[in-house]
C-alpha cells in the first residue's frame, strides 16, 4: 500500500508543480483540488479499456436476461442438489456462450478501490502533521507542527498542502476531523469545524447523488424491457438505492480530497456512459428508440427519404380454357 500511496503522491505533486508553474499558489485548496481532478483524469484514462469491457459485459448481461429468467423459471421451487447443480451449469454455459460473466461489469470499480484507499491514506496521513503514538499532533519547541514529508511530498510541500483550504475547509479533513479527540486532546484544527462540516456535507451529498444518477443512467435508459424484469433487475434496482445509502454512512469518514476524487470520478463515468449510450445503445432499450428517432429526424432534415423497393409481382400460372378433344377409340376390324 505504501508503494501505491507513493505513486498517487507523485501524480498529485506532478500536477501541483505544473499548476505552480502557471502561477498557482501551493497553499491554495483550489490548486490541490485541481491536482486531485488531474489524478482522476490520469486514472480514468488508463481505465478506458476496462470501461469498454465493462460496457460490453453489462450489455451482454442485459441481452441474456430473458434466457436467465427462463433457466430460473425452469428450476423454480427445486431445491435438491442435482437441480441446483444443473441450474448452475446451464447458467455458466449461457455466460460462456455470450463471453461474459457477472463480475466483468465491476472491473473498473474493483481496480479503482486500491487507488481510492491509497489516496485516502495520503490525505489522511501524509498531508497532515506528524502524529504522536496517542494520535495528537507533534509540536516543535516553538509550538508549530512537525512535518516529515512522504515520498515526493517534502515537509515544505506537506505544510502547504495541510494549510490548503477549499471554501475554508482543509482538504485533508473529513466531516468529523475537527472534533476527533484522543484522551480528550483534539487531533485537528477546531477553529473551522462548522465550515469543514458544511463543505464535507455538501460533497457527501454530491457523491451520493452522482452515484445514484450513474446507476440509474444504465438501468433506466440502456436496458431492454426484458432485462427490467426478474430477480437480476430487482438486484440492480436495489443496488441503485443501496450504494448512496452506504456513502451516507461512510462518507463523513472520508477526507474532503477523497470526496472530490469520488465525485469527479462519478461525473467522468456519467459522461462516458452518456457518450456510449447515445452513440451505441443496447438493442431494445429506450436509448435505442431515442437513437433511431434522432437518426430519422436527421435524415428528414437532410431531405433523405428511405426508398422502399416494390416487391416483384409473381406471374400467376396460366389457366387454359381450351376444351380437350376426346381421343378416338380404335374400332375393331370386321
Amino acid at each position: 500500500m505504501d508503494l501505491l500511496s507513493k505513486a498517487v503522491a507523485y501524480v498529485l505533486v506532478g500536477f501541483e508543480k505544473a499548476f505552480e508553474l502557471f502561477g498557482a499558489d501551493p497553499q491554495s485548496g483550489v490548486t490541490w483540488a485541481l491536482s486531485i481532478v488531474g489524478l482522476v483524469i490520469v486514472i480514468r484514462t488508463l481505465l478506458i479499456p476496462l470501461f469498454v469491457k465493462q460496457i460490453k459485459a453489462t450489455r451482454a448481461q442485459q441481452l441474456i436476461a430473458p434466457d436467465l429468467k427462463k433457466i430460473q423459471q425452469k428450476y423454480k421451487g427445486k431445491k435438491d442438489q442435482a437441480s441446483r447443480e444443473a441450474m448452475s451449469r446451464e447458467t455458466m454455459a449461457l455466460y460462456q456462450k455470450h463471453k461474459t460473466n457477472p463480475f466483468a461489469s465491476c472491473l473498473p470499480m474493483l481496480v479503482q478501490a486500491p487507488i481510492f484507499f491509497a489516496l485516502f491514506r495520503v490525505l489522511r496521513t501524509h498531508l497532515l502533521p506528524f502524529r504522536n503514538p496517542d494520535g495528537t499532533f507533534q509540536l516543535n519547541p516553538d509550538g508549530s507542527h512537525v512535518f516529515k514529508g512522504f515520498g515526493p511530498i517534502t515537509p515544505t510541500l506537506q505544510e502547504a498542502a495541510y494549510n490548503a483550504k477549499v471554501f475554508g475547509a482543509r482538504i485533508a479533513f473529513s466531516f468529523n476531523s475537527p472534533v476527533e479527540t484522543v484522551n480528550g486532546v483534539a487531533t485537528g484544527d477546531t477553529s473551522g469545524a462548522g465550515t469543514v462540516r458544511m463543505v464535507a456535507g455538501i460533497l457527501v451529498v454530491a457523491m451520493m447523488l452522482t452515484t445514484f444518477l450513474t446507476q440509474r443512467q444504465i438501468t433506466r435508459k440502456n436496458m431492454p424491457q426484458a432485462a427490467l424484469e426478474g430477480s437480476a433487475a430487482q438486484t440492480m434496482k436495489l443496488m441503485t438505492w443501496m450504494m448512496p445509502g452506504v456513502f451516507l454512512i461512510s462518507g463523513p469518514l472520508f477526507p474532503i480530497g477523497v470526496l472530490i476524487y469520488w465525485t469527479t470520478s462519478n461525473l467522468w463515468t456519467m459522461g462516458q456512459q452518456y457518450y456510449v449510450i447515445r452513440r451505441n445503445p443496447t438493442p431494445g432499450s429506450e436509448a435505442e428508440k431515442a437513437f433511431l428517432e434522432r437518426k430519422a429526424r436527421k435524415a428528414a432534415a437532410q431531405g433523405i427519404v428511405e426508398m422502399i423497393e416494390p416487391e416483384e409481382e409473381v406471374e400467376a400460372p396460366r389457366v387454359t380454357t381450351q376444351r380437350q378433344q376426346p381421343k378416338r377409340k380404335n374400332r375393331k376390324r370386321r
